[in-house]
């Protein structure tokens, strides 16, 4: 039987939930939501710099948003949250193309992902980390336009330090290697222009 790629009836409850809180003690400012398509398939791309960004992003839009997260987080009790959220878990010792396949299915039935093209959060907030080629190539593959987004400042409470900006949505050629050092240098100008 072909699995279903809906979107979890457990994210879409929690979310009203969670982003009350999360703008209450953060209070972040949040730039270009618009331009977030509100139905299609999508690709949200940007950079990293906290475990907190998924909650960031999710408080960013009402659309439901398929993260591409580590496998380490799929242990103990969180393995079922975080299954009932419709993340994807990725396994960063190998080279799995399951995830990919999983990313590019939500997409073919006009779902959201999200994706941190770096990988991992970045010790120094001041430079991005090389971009893994993940993003363009589902975007390429699946002819989807990605939103750059770009995060900046601090997570301090009640100190409305935080900000994340949407960008244009981009389309994405073949030449990936190209489109990756385009999109990461799209993300790094949003940032020094942020700053």
């Amino acid at each position: 039987m072909e699995k279903k790629y809906n979107d979890s009836k457990f994210y879409k409850i929690i979310r009203p939930i969670v982003k009350c809180l999360f703008t209450i003690v953060y209070r972040p400012k949040i730039i270009g939501k618009d331009n977030i398509p509100k139905d299609g398939k999508v690709i949200l791309a940007g950079n990293h710099t906290n475990n907190l960004d998924c909650i960031l992003l999710m408080s960013s839009t009402k659309r439901s948003i398929h993260f591409l997260a580590k496998q380490e987080l799929w242990k103990g009790p969180k393995k079922i949250i975080f299954s009932n959220l419709g993340l994807i878990p990725v396994n960063r010792k190998i080279h799995d193309h399951k995830p990919i396949e999983m990313a590019e299915n939500y997409l073919k039935n006009d779902k959201v992902i999200g994706i941190f093209p770096e990988g991992t959060t970045r010790k120094d907030s001041k430079t991005l980390l090389p971009f893994k080629i993940g993003a363009v190539k589902i975007a390429s593959d699946t002819n989807t336009k990605i939103v750059p987004f770009a995060i900046s400042g601090k997570y301090k409470m009640f100190s409305k330090d935080l900000k994340i900006t949407f960008g244009k949505a981009i389309s994405i050629n073949n030449y990936l290697e190209n489109e990756n050092k385009r999109l990461q240098t799209i993300i790094s100008n949003m940032l020094k222009e942020g700053k």
